[in-house]
């Protein structure tokens, strides 16, 4: 499992430990990960999904799974959330 968040694409960080004498140590900064089960209303079906606790907040803000797909850029979604989005969206 990977520790990235599935919707907005935020990954582990890189940086120091620094001790009181100013040693510093390599250290990663991971991010808050959830498993979470949304339900779609257009598709009638839950979607489970590894989120980080920012990206929870902001589909609660938009309304729902369904509405922040809509507005969600796709170079920051994993590909099983494309997939999704593309079921969820209507072709013009």
């Amino acid at each position: 499992m990977s520790k990235r968040c599935e919707l907005t694409g935020i990954s582990p960080l890189k940086g120091h430990n620094v001790s009181h004498a100013k040693n510093k140590t390599k250290r990663r900064f991971l991010p808050n990960l959830k498993k979470v089960t949304f339900r779609s209303d257009l598709l009638k079906k839950n979607i489970k999904l590894n989120v980080t606790n920012a990206a929870l907040r902001t589909v609660d803000f938009k309304g729902g799974l369904d509405k922040f797909l809509a507005s969600a850029k796709n170079n920051n979604l994993s590909k099983k959330v494309k997939k999704l989005k593309a079921s969820i969206s209507p072709k013009k």
